[in-house]
């Protein structure tokens, strides 16, 4: 069998919500959101046995109302955060809440699909993110290298920093931030930076990218005209705490040092269609996978612009010496950027991909019609990575 052939998952219903479970790092699991209009909504929790190249899942009701975001606690592996869609008063209101996996849904892992989806589990709810005074929930972030206790929610114009107390049952807001301007200023997305003790978060609203102290909760940088239309996503390089990617529906990737936001340091154009999506890998920063509404998802090699940009991607047994002395010298030159492969097993926009938090080599993507495929990066680039 081939070790780099994808694996593929379908949902019944659509999806756009995916997260790699962060506290778990032994087993490769990533949780996905449902979106039916008519069903209750599910988690699903999707297992990769990794050995056998194959998908195990279990599946949680989330009755809330379908999910637009999922992000799962830094620490405890049963706690996690939705932000979903109810319908009150007839209008459509974008809530988030803190849920935890009920402590049997193991005990039911890996029964035969039949048995499972008989009597599915349902999500115990923790406490809501009650948002009523600061309009709709766009994202949840947990605080990236915290204890589980403090949470970011971006609603509509407001950076809110929530304190959850009574082992999260109740969230209390400790403070807040007003996007101010001119006309109906929403986020769109936002990422805590791991860098600088957590004291930093970027947040996009329309072509722009902000950056804010937590602390004092104060702008600290600002990119107009970041994207020629909506930003869509945005993630910290692990490595190197200046550099931020961001993607957006002009259908570019774009890397900026935070440090001199006059001009990106490098932009990738090779989606054609909005991208939705960007992350780094956590443990080889110069890989990067962005996924789109071309239903393509791309994996790039940013050699240039990462914590190793002399690289040492060169097997030298396989070298002569008159090669290995103009290698050293080739080793004194940057490395070039490159698209290392195109992945087209979507048919549909791919709205979301992540790294596993398990396996830095592996990766999922998931597409609007609730297919989740999970792909390697190419084993030949993995060797010369590590080697």
């Amino acid at each position: 069998m081939e070790d780099d052939a994808p694996v593929i998952y379908g949902l019944e219903f659509q999806a756009r919500a995916l997260t790699a479970q962060t506290a778990e790092t032994d087993a490769i699991r990533f949780l996905v959101g449902t979106q039916s209009l008519k069903f209750d909504n599910q988690i699903h929790i999707i297992d990769f046995d990794d050995e056998n190249n194959i998908i195990n899942k279990n599946v949680l009701l989330h009755q809330a109302g379908e999910i637009w975001h999922i992000s799962g606690s830094p620490v405890d592996k049963s706690v996690l955060t939705t932000c979903y869609n109810k319908t009150s008063d007839s209008k459509v209101v974008a809530c988030a809440a803190v849920w935890r996996m009920p402590a049997e849904w193991e005990s039911g892992a890996h029964e035969s699909p039949d048995d499972s989806s008989n009597n599915p589990q349902t999500l115990e709810l923790l406490c809501h993110l009650d948002n009523t005074a600061h309009g709709n929930m766009a994202c949840v972030l947990w605080e990236p290298m915290g204890d589980g206790k403090k949470l970011i929610s971006l609603t509509d114009n407001h950076v809110l920093l929530w304190d959850l107390q009574e082992s999260s049952s109740t969230a209390a807001i400790s403070s807040s931030a007003t996007l101010e301007g001119k006309g109906q200023l929403k986020f769109t997305s936002g990422k805590w930076s791991p860098h600088h003790n957590c004291t930093q978060l970027a947040t996009a609203n329309d072509t722009a990218i902000r950056g804010w102290d937590i602390r004092s909760m104060s702008q600290i940088y600002c990119i107009e005209n970041a994207h020629g239309q909506l930003v869509r996503d945005l993630d910290f390089n692990p490595n190197k705490q200046y550099y931020l990617a961001s993607c957006g529906d002009d259908c570019k990737v774009k890397f900026w040092d935070v440090r001199n936001i006059g001009e990106p340091v490098k932009t990738l154009e090779e989606h054609s269609h909005w991208v939705w999506s960007v992350r780094y890998n956590h443990s080889h920063d110069q890989l990067v996978l962005t996924g789109s509404s071309d239903s393509r998802v791309i994996l790039s090699n940013m050699v240039s612009i990462s914590s190793e940009p002399f690289g040492h991607l060169v097997d030298e047994d396989d070298l002569s010496d008159t090669e290995e002395n103009n290698q050293e010298e080739k080793c004194k030159e940057p490395l070039q950027d490159s698209i290392i492969a195109t992945y087209e097993e979507h048919e549909d926009s791919v709205y979301a991909v992540e790294w596993s938090s398990a396996d830095p080599w592996l990766f999922a993507s998931l597409s609007y019609d609730g297919r989740l495929v999970i792909n390697r990066v190419p084993r030949a680039l993995k060797y010369r990575i590590l080697l």
